[in-house]
């Protein structure tokens, strides 16, 4: 593996350092992985979407996270975007290093590296005599839709002068709540970043609101297709649950239900899937764009969230219908079961995700499969200790309405005189209930991570 050396600079995939005049330059992993990636390839320009799949492959990220990282790849190297020496934008394509001397050579032998400069280097020559003030003047000042990027930026050079004293001098000047969110957001895309407390500091709640909805405006896109996603993922899981527990009372020795209740079950399983995939699915993406901390808790609590919103919205419509229709009243569950397997796929999915960084999950292949085979068995368990507990989902709730329905071909009966059991006992109500939180948990977790190509 060889390093380069560019103007000033020597870059090292090796040993991960990128050295000026025998000075250390840090930057986070993912924009080292970039610019290493840049001049590997920098006899062409390089699409952005070649980009994605190379630096943020087992992540979903917006399109400003490219953006931030190429500004924050030119500050290092003292490079303009107006007049480029060595990082140029392509328009409509992507990025090309153009620095017409690299050279190449044998990364052996030790080298002399100095301690990493000064705080004050990350200022340009002529600075005022106070870097801090013009830059706390910026990210305290209302922003308009192109000053966004800007007090990114601002933010990003306070890091590099110093993060814990840019905070002293913050204090509670207006906007502080903002610019402190600002701080805290940026101090992940910064190697030299120091730590933003927000509990116990002036302005705790509010800043922990301006966090919430900065990252939220940034992944917005990202945030509605997941949540599509996992609808979709969810909706099918119901249905194919629907439809084979159709299939099979259909086809019961002693089943008396006919081939179409099938498609019936398939198209009510499909509805409460694609209903718990929303809610749950919003749930996670919403969580996942908004945490960098304490992941696994935000995600747990954000699932669980969304799926007792979305329980909560059935077992309304649930009860309202069938007594508006049919005059029948049975207890249909939503809230507590939406919690629990909402619960139980943010565990399952902050474990099987636990590695991932900077971004929404999205692996591939069989990380993929993984990652929903462990979210599923999480929905199972979850599942399982619902129907133990006597509380059913959709398959022991159907078999419910059926019994309280005169006439009705759809009770549950004949599927447990298939696994041993007279009527609809415990076992069978166990065995479906954790068939469905399977199902769910899986078509969930494929749905979530699904990618565009190329994306």
């Amino acid at each position: 593996m060889p390093r380069y050396r560019f103007s000033e600079f020597i870059l090292s995939p090796r040993r991960r350092l990128l050295v000026c005049n025998g000075r250390e330059r840090p930057l986070i992993p993912r924009y080292f992985d970039l610019l290493v990636f840049l001049i590997e390839r920098r006899a062409e320009a390089v699409h952005r979407r070649d980009i994605f799949d190379r630096v943020w492959s087992d992540v979903v990220v917006s399109d400003s996270a490219l953006s931030q990282a190429i500004r924050t790849i030119r500050r290092v190297l003292g490079d303009d975007s107006r007049e480029p020496r060595f990082v140029r934008t392509v328009s409509r394509h992507g990025y090309r290093f153009v620095f017409p001397d690299v050279v190449e050579e044998d990364d052996e032998g030790e080298w002399q590296i100095a301690a990493v400069g000064s705080r004050g280097e990350a200022t340009s020559e002529g600075a005022a005599a106070d870097p801090f003030e013009p830059l706390l003047q910026r990210v305290t000042g209302a922003a308009t839709a192109n000053g966004q990027e800007e007090q990114r930026e601002a933010a990003e050079l306070l890091h590099a002068l110093g993060t814990s004293e840019a905070l002293q001098r913050l204090g509670t000047r207006p906007r502080h709540a903002f610019a402190r969110a600002l701080l805290r957001d940026t101090r992940w895309d910064v190697a030299e970043a120091g730590a933003v407390p927000l509990a116990g500091q002036p302005g705790a709640v509010a800043a922990a609101r301006e966090l919430v909805l900065l990252r939220l405006r940034r992944a917005a896109a990202v945030v509605a297709a997941r949540w599509t996603g996992a609808s979709i993922g969810g909706g099918l899981a119901g249905v194919l649950a629907g439809g084979v527990g159709g299939l099979i009372l259909a086809a019961a020795p002693d089943g008396t239900a006919p081939l179409a209740v099938a498609p019936v079950l398939a198209v009510i399983g499909g509805f409460c899937g694609a209903t718990g995939g929303a809610g749950v699915g919003a749930g996670l993406s919403v969580a996942e764009s908004i945490a960098r901390s304490r992941r696994a808790i935000v995600l747990i609590c954000g699932a669980a969230l969304g799926g007792g919103l979305a329980g909560s919205l059935a077992q309304f419509l649930g009860r309202w219908t069938l007594m508006a229709l049919v005059g029948v009243d049975v207890e249909v569950g939503g809230l507590v079961e939406g919690l629990v397997v909402g619960g139980g796929a943010g565990l399952g999915y902050s474990l099987a995700t636990r590695g991932a960084e900077g971004g929404l999950a999205a692996p591939r292949g069989r990380r993929r499969l993984g990652v929903a085979g462990l979210t599923a068995a999480a929905c199972g368990l979850a599942a399982l200790g619902l129907t133990l507990a006597g509380r059913p989902l959709v398959g022991g709730t159907i078999h419910a309405i059926a019994q309280a329905s005169r006439g009705s071909q759809a009770t549950l009966t004949p599927i447990g005189r298939l696994i041993g059991e007279p009527d609809f006992g415990p076992v069978t109500a166990s065995v479906i209930g954790t068939g469905e939180g399977l199902l769910f948990g899986f078509g969930l977790a494929l749905g979530l991570t699904h990618r565009k190509r190329g994306g």
